[in-house]
């Protein structure tokens, strides 16, 4: 199938396997590359040094395209730009609107620039700015953000830019495709469906934790870092929910030391790092430094299976999605749906849509 999307990068499939922290990693990206899908390398997570060991990973298991997940507002961003030109990467995709710089300085450089955004106005600066895509996500979809469902932000930021839009937020099957496509977006982006497949990285435990999950049993909470997060509602989250503030921002100065240490950040530059996150938002001090929390408690579920100690953040899907398919069987099974719907849609007629007169 050929969309806006797949010309503009490459692929074979309009889908997009997210940069998930802690989760789109070497082995998934791969998979989810030789699928034919794009693949993305979250990198928040890494080290620059752990970031380019990661993309040659990617390279010597697979030829096929794949992109960087970058944050705009760190303050090494530069520095990882550097190093996805330098290693040939094809796509940069950020979690947060980069600058004006850095889109030129990709562009400038040949990579395809893809932000993601949650509001039409961010989808219009960036295209403005010379992004050559956007991934939009609805409130369903898993991690930070926002309040407007997919199916009402979607046809907003189509109608409203000219370069290829990549719906995001409850998506799982080819259905999905084919309803995405219908509001005229390039392809889907999907983070849950992903990260719920047997090339995941995510430890046995955890994913069995999603699959039991119903859709009420996803919930959004500011609890974790002070913004609101979509992620499975657990006794960890509810505890962090009973937490006054004392011991909340206790716990945030615990789980900062120790990103510190994983990351290789000084504390400066963690500091500078939060001082780009609440430049335009209406955070506090103290929802700054509760940001580190994000990145540990992440880690705790999706690198070591402590369900007990870490969150897990998901979109609505997951209280849906019920196996865990390879990359190349979900990618498949998505295409080979949405063709089989677009073939119904097209033996329907004007007639055979309306109710009988009388």
């Amino acid at each position: 199938m050929e969309t806006a999307l797949t010309r503009l990068v490459g692929v074979r499939h309009p889908i997009v396997q997210t940069g998930m922290g802690w989760v789109a990693g070497p082995r998934l990206v791969s998979a989810a590359a030789r699928a034919g899908a794009l693949g993305i390398l979250a990198s928040a997570t890494m080290t620059p040094e752990q970031l380019r060991a990661a993309v040659r990973e990617v390279r010597s298991r697979t030829d096929a395209p794949f992109g960087v997940n970058l944050r705009a507002d760190a303050g090494d961003a530069a520095e990882r730009v550097r190093l996805i030109v330098e290693e040939g990467v094809r796509v940069a995709s950020f979690a947060l609107a980069p600058s004006r710089e850095l889109v030129a300085r990709l562009k400038d450089a040949g990579v395809v620039v893809i932000p993601s955004v949650g509001a039409r106005r961010h989808a219009e600066k960036v295209a403005a700015w010379g992004a050559d895509a956007v991934i939009v996500q609805g409130g369903e979809g898993g991690g930070h953000t926002g309040e407007v469902a997919t199916t009402v932000l979607l046809p907003q930021v189509v109608d409203a830019v000219d370069i290829p839009v990549v719906a995001a937020g409850g998506f799982r099957d080819g259905r999905g495709l084919v309803a995405a496509l219908s509001y005229g977006a390039a392809g889907i982006a999907m983070g849950t469906r992903f990260l719920l497949t047997s090339d995941s990285t995510v430890p046995d435990p955890v994913k069995a934790r999603y699959l039991a999950a119903g859709v009420k049993d996803i919930t959004v909470t500011t609890a974790v870092d002070g913004l609101p997060h979509r992620m499975l509602r657990t006794e960890l989250v509810a505890a962090l929910e009973r937490s006054g503030r004392a011991g909340a921002l206790l716990r945030a100065v615990r789980h900062a030391a120790g990103f510190r240490r994983l990351s290789g950040l000084s504390w400066s530059r963690m500091v500078r790092d939060g001082l780009a996150m609440r430049h335009g938002k209406d955070l506090s001090w103290s929802q700054v430094l509760l940001a580190a929390n994000t990145p540990m408690l992440l880690r705790a579920s999706m690198v070591e299976g402590r369900t007990d100690l870490g969150v897990m953040a998901s979109g609505q899907v997951a209280g849906v999605i019920e196996d865990l398919p390879s990359c190349a069987e979900l990618v498949g099974r998505v295409m080979a749906e949405a063709e089989s719907v677009l073939a119904r849609l097209e033996q329907l007629t004007v007639s055979d849509t309306l109710p009988p007169a009388g």
